[in-house]
């Protein structure tokens, strides 16, 4: 009935250096996967007039960043696999919607602030701190569980009407 492709994985470096094997893993899980399970399970949902997927599109579907190009040519393709997907399937009952997180703390960003700490004399609270300042207006980093909030609606009653949408939520990092 609901399908949330919520697969990522990430690897920074230039462009010139960025390691093929590292593209081609990117890709595959961060948008090779979204697609086939959508492909392997959207018949059911046709079948039954009713279905609800949603793609963690993630904010890099929406803006580029340095040293993120798999990262972001991913998003940004699921993103218009979502909009394909909404099209494909609006008449049978099936929504497909994307969600885009700016800054959450996941593992993905501990990485990076991590790193920013290095840089920063070893401060993580600091790190942090300037890395919402650098991107994110709220300088409030997007809450997992408010993520599953917005999953829960995109599959409820009240959202019959919404896909093909591609939401942020990202403390006004995209309304720059």
């Amino acid at each position: 009935d609901i399908l949330v492709n919520n697969a990522g994985i990430q690897h920074v470096a230039p462009v010139e250096t960025f390691p093929l094997e590292q593209w081609h893993r990117i890709l595959a899980v961060d948008l090779t996967c979204a697609f086939l399970t959508t492909r392997a399970l959207l018949p059911a949902m046709r079948a039954q007039r009713w279905g609800r997927i949603v793609n963690t599109c993630s904010v890099h579907a929406l803006v580029g960043s340095p040293l993120k190009a798999a990262y972001t040519a991913a998003k940004h393709g699921l993103a218009g696999l979502t909009k394909v997907v909404a099209l494909e399937a609006a008449a049978d009952g099936v929504t497909c919607n994307g969600f885009c997180p700016g800054w959450t703390r996941t593992p993905i960003l501990d990485q990076q602030i991590a790193l920013r700490a290095t840089r920063l004399g070893g401060d993580a609270d600091a790190a942090a701190a300037d890395l919402l300042r650098e991107k994110q207006p709220s300088l409030a980093f997007v809450e997992p569980a408010d993520l599953g909030e917005i999953v829960a609606f995109l599959c409820s009653p009240a959202a019959a009407q919404i896909t093909g949408v591609i939401l942020p939520v990202d403390g006004g990092w995209t309304a720059q």
